[in-house]
C-alpha cells in the first residue's frame, strides 16, 4: 500500500528501500531534515537511538545474508547516523556545562 496515495504498489518493497526508509525516519528524528508535515525540524534524539539501535541490530541479523551493495548501504547509513547522533550528543553536552 503507498500510503502517501493511499494506492496499492504494484511494487513490493526490497530490502535497500526498507534500509533508507529506516534512516529517512532516522534523520527525521534527529532534526537533520524537516518533517513534511509540519514544514518544521523536530527532534527526538531518543527515538532517533532507537531507530539507529534498530538498524545495527539488522546489521548484525543480516551478516553473511546481504548482498556486496546491500553491506555498504546499510554500513554507510549506520555510520552517518551513528556520527550524526554523537555529534548531536555531544553539542548538547557542550551546551549544558556552558549553561551550569
Amino acid at each position: 500500500m503507498d500510503i502517501v496515495n493511499n494506492q496499492a504498489s504494484d511494487k513490493p518493497i526490497d530490502f535497500s528501500a526498507f534500509i533508507l526508509s529506516l534512516s529517512t525516519t532516522a534523520l527525521l528524528q534527529l532534526g537533520v531534515i524537516e518533517n513534511p508535515y509540519t514544514k518544521k525540524r523536530e527532534k527526538d534524539v531518543a527515538m532517533a537511538k532507537g531507530t539507529i539501535d534498530v538498524l545495527g541490530l539488522i546489521k548484525e541479523k543480516t551478516k553473511g545474508n546481504l548482498t556486496k551493495e546491500e553491506d555498504a548501504l546499510l554500513e554507510g547509513i549506520l555510520a552517518e547516523l551513528r556520527m550524526t547522533y554523537y555529534k548531536m550528543n555531544a553539542e548538547q553536552g557542550a551546551k549544558t556545562n556552558e549553561e551550569s
